[in-house]
């Protein structure tokens, strides 16, 4: 489905409303999930640990506007960390709004609804475990390879 002329397409991401710029967040939770990144050469690894916020049965973050002073390591996506998003999925719609690239079909903007995410296999939604449940010495064998 394409939507002429819709905001994302019009706008760039430093143009956007607070609320635009919100409603670009496909809640698949995949930057919830911790990453390690290789000091030499920067590549991003992505974990199946989840952030302690994360609701990993509905989705979303359980204190969402609390969540910068609740959780040390959570970093609000902002028009200044534009240059930065090489570490979010390649699927973010804020790295591809960035891009300049379409959205995918599954997105809510496009499919008109949040389950589309989940039923595409994007969401972490039964696929993540609580970073707590694993002792932090032991994340580097929880690497995936699902997040793309």
């Amino acid at each position: 489905m394409k939507l002429e002329g819709a905001f994302w397409q019009t706008k760039a991401l430093e143009e956007m409303s607070a609320s635009e710029w919100e409603s670009l967040c496909d809640g698949c939770g995949q930057c919830c999930l911790h990453k390690l990144e290789d000091e030499d050469t920067g590549e991003v690894f992505y974990t199946d640990l989840a952030c302690q916020l994360y609701d990993l049965e509905q989705g979303g973050c359980k204190n969402y506007q609390k969540r910068l002073n609740s959780v040390e390591m959570c970093l609000k996506l902002t028009v200044e960390l534009i240059p930065q998003f090489h570490w979010l999925p390649k699927t973010c719609a804020y790295r591809l709004v960035a891009e300049g690239k379409s959205l995918p079909e599954w997105h809510p903007l496009i499919s008109g609804g949040g389950q589309s995410v989940v039923e595409a296999g994007y969401s972490i939604i039964g696929r993540a475990v609580p970073e707590a449940s694993v002792p932090e010495d032991a994340w580097e064998e929880r690497v995936i390879t699902w997040v793309e």
